[in-house]
């Protein structure tokens, strides 16, 4: 029987194809919020992390998978930094036009660098997580699950927390409660790089109703890489931001928000969409900015329970 190997991604590579060639997926970015490291040299602290740790062998991987093209432009070259320490290193883009073809080579270049296709009947497996991973997106905005017990399933969905048999196991200890929501929060741009974020919302009276990127975790699927190219081509967040608005919009009006939090880190390329964004989303919105991993900052909690106020009174 093959040896699983240990396969590390930089943003969202479809797992289904990760799991497909045999391997396991490790998304580096999940560990990151509960790190200590403070790394000297950086611009965006979640890719200088992740670089430092891997280059350093703090965790311990078979190769990486950079999404070097849509999404996040830091992790090209931190991701080069990655490979000339030794570690195998490829280098995944997506389409800005959404081509599917265009991401089908990309997707069969990226089998060609795992090995090839070993267990064809995971992707399936997967797409029957995913309906579950939908479904705990759907209680959490209908009251029945907090917004912190959905996002910590929600977030690892990236990954499948390495382990599907596992995976399925914690969504199926997920209890469901009843949560009184006041005020009907969305959560756009990057997760934040606190780990107690969510529930320092929640603790302020702030119900996030919807993470953006998480979101995308669970909408793609596919059975094969023709399909996982024809679903995932769609990725929002590699695609024009008039195409992201319009499905950000939809989402937003689906789910009854009341406003928006716009998380955005030092020194991405997203902070420059925060004027868009609030130019096209017609919800009152508060802007946040992040740096290091830790607990959430108290001028951030002070400008949270500000905006949930603001919301209150309007």
């Amino acid at each position: 029987m093959p040896v699983q190997k240990k396969i590390a991604i930089t943003a969202l590579v479809p797992p289904e194809l990760i799991y497909a060639c045999g391997d396991e997926t490790f998304d580096v970015n999940n560990v990151i919020p509960e790190s200590k490291k403070y790394p000297r040299n950086k611009l965006c602290a979640w890719t200088a992390i992740w670089q430092e740790m891997l280059s350093k062998r703090e965790i311990n991987i078979d190769s990486l998978i950079v999404v070097a093209g849509g999404d996040c432009h830091n992790a090209l070259v931190d991701g080069q930094k990655v490979a000339m320490s030794g570690i195998p290193t490829h280098f995944f883009f997506y389409p800005f036009d959404g081509s599917a073809e265009y991401l089908e080579s990309q997707l069969l270049k990226l089998r060609d660098f795992l090995g090839g296709i070993k267990s064809p009947e995971k992707p399936g497996e997967i797409r029957e997580l995913k309906d579950l991973g939908l479904e705990i997106d759907k209680k959490r905005a209908q009251g029945k699950l907090s917004s912190s017990d959905a996002f910590r399933i929600l977030i690892s969905f990236s990954d499948l927390a390495g382990d599907l048999d596992k995976f399925r196991e914690t969504i199926s200890s997920v209890r469901e409660t009843d949560i009184e929501i006041n005020n009907r929060i969305a959560l756009i741009g990057v997760p934040p790089i606190y780990h107690d974020f969510h529930d320092v919302s929640q603790s302020l009276g702030l119900h996030v109703v919807f993470d953006e990127l998480p979101y995308e975790f669970i909408r793609h699927s596919g059975t094969d890489i023709h399909q996982i190219a024809r679903d995932y081509c769609n990725y929002t967040f590699a695609r024009p931001l008039d195409f992201r608005i319009k499905f950000l919009q939809k989402e937003l009006q689906k789910r009854k928000v009341d406003g928006v939090v716009h998380y955005t880190q030092f020194a991405c390329h997203h902070m420059l969409e925060d004027d868009i964004m609030r130019s096209n989303l017609d919800y009152p919105m508060l802007t946040i900015q992040g740096d290091l991993p830790g607990n959430t900052p108290e001028q951030i909690k002070l400008r949270l329970e500000a905006f949930r106020e603001a919301l209150e009174r309007s």
